[in-house]
């Protein structure tokens, strides 16, 4: 048996129907509900046939525009709007699992932080929030991480415009920094592609 498969056969033991396994191009993908985030991931860092000690990264995903034109449309492939997706890594057992958990209201997603199992994905969390706006209940300090504190809105979120909303500028007169409102004209500046239909469906 594999490493791989070996793993395959802990998850499917540790979480039978609870959670969804998927498995694609050598790697696996666990889908976990909302209302199990927090247990579920307590349990991949603490059962010892998984051993999960070691989060690499969290990111938060918009699946609102997903594959246009090329696939269906968003909404008939994915649940929500928002997910978050965790990249885990068991240094015991030297193997590696995504971690997807989609988040429930659209208009204001919630889910539980995970701080208290992995403290590394304290940035994480921050930088999901500040990007796509995903609030991360029980954070410690969930600020914004890379953006102005005067920022308005999630720049990786699929609906914010390319220019933004507003731009800043030293003013040397007041000696400080000002905002004002966007000056570039709003232009489209990808390059129109014209696919013969069904393009790409079978990738």
């Amino acid at each position: 048996m594999t490493r791989l498969e070996t793993l395959q056969t802990n998850l499917q033991a540790a979480f039978g129907e609870s959670a969804s396994l998927k498995l694609a191009l050598n790697e696996l993908t666990l889908e976990v509900p909302a209302k199990n985030w927090s247990d579920v991931c307590t349990v991949l860092r603490d059962d010892a046939t998984l051993g999960f000690d070691t989060c690499i990264d969290l990111c938060g995903v918009d699946y609102s525009a997903w594959g246009a034109p090329t696939y269906p449309a968003a909404a008939s492939v994915h649940p929500q709007r928002f997910a978050v997706v965790l990249h885990l890594l068991s240094v015991q057992h030297n193997w590696r699992l995504r971690v997807r958990v989609y988040v429930p209201n659209d208009e204001f997603p919630v889910i539980p932080s995970l701080v208290h199992v992995w403290p590394s994905v304290n940035w994480f969390e921050r930088e999901a929030f500040d990007l796509f706006g995903i609030v991360f209940d029980g954070h410690p300090d969930l600020r914004r991480i890379l953006t102005d504190y005067g920022f308005i809105g999630h720049p990786f979120r699929k609906d914010f415009p390319l220019s933004g909303n507003v731009e800043m500028r030293y003013d040397t007169e007041q000696k400080r920094v000002v905002y004002q409102p966007v000056s570039i004209e709003p232009r489209e500046i990808t390059p129109r592609v014209i696919r013969e239909e069904g393009y790409g469906a079978g990738r």
